[in-house]
């Protein structure tokens, strides 16, 4: 096993005196100062007496130490806004001092990575894209897949939970390529059923399914080693 090299704190190891402690002052005494006591953090402490089943009693928890804001406590009041109370600032704008007018944008301004409608690219899934309009939002706003732009000349609008795809083995980004008989529209469905490990590779499903079976196994082992540790504590 490869060693932190300090990076990782070290775990910390509680004795018996200290457990007695927890279950005894945890309940009715304020984290921070318990974790003082114990020379430890407040998230170790924390952490400890989830782990052990103990948490804050009633009582301190309706008390003013536990810094919660009760019904009726007038903790803060005085800095609470008013029923009616107007900001400082209200009706005004911020306005930037300094240089900063210099270098604003004006209206009308694009940025130096614009393209005007009808231009292509091909988006970080290696697919070609038209500008079809400069709307503002997200990109796929503005940017359409081609292969669906040629579906929906010849055939009209993809209905509902459906998708253009290309056909087995004519996925292509040259424009040339991208053709009406090389796409076809088909549901979510059978997009995913296509795409599944067992459909593109029997080999590659086989070791999904024993990756799957250790991870479980492995978490099995984890539990019951916590569980045979919260009994021991």
């Amino acid at each position: 096993m490869t060693k932190s090299r300090g990076i990782n704190r070290p775990k910390w190891v509680w004795t018996s005196e200290q457990l007695a402690l927890i279950r005894q002052d945890f309940p009715r005494v304020k984290t921070r100062v318990l974790a003082q006591r114990l020379g430890c953090t407040d998230a170790v402490l924390s952490a400890k007496a989830r782990r052990i089943g103990i948490g804050k009693s009633a009582e301190f928890l309706a008390s003013p130490e536990s810094g919660r804001m009760l019904t009726g406590s007038q903790r803060g009041a005085a800095t609470r806004f008013s029923a009616g109370q107007e900001s400082w600032n209200k009706g005004t704008h911020y306005v930037a001092g300094g240089r900063s007018a210099e270098t604003r944008f004006r209206p009308g301004v694009r940025p130096h990575t614009w393209l005007p409608i009808g231009s292509y690219r091909i988006n970080s899934c290696g697919v070609l894209e038209r500008k079809v309009n400069d709307l503002p939002g997200a990109n796929h706003v503005r940017w359409h897949p081609v292969a669906r732009l040629i579906w929906e000349e010849a055939n009209g609008p993809v209905p509902k939970n459906h998708i253009v795809v290309f056909k087995p083995g004519r996925a292509s980004t040259v424009l040339e390529r991208i053709t009406l008989d090389c796409v076809e529209c088909i549901s979510r469905g059978e997009n995913i059923r296509r795409n599944h490990p067992r459909s593109k590779s029997p080999e590659l499903a086989k070791l999904v399914q024993i990756k799957g079976a250790i991870t479980r196994q492995v978490n099995r082992i984890q539990r019951e080693a916590d569980e045979a540790q919260r009994t021991t504590t």
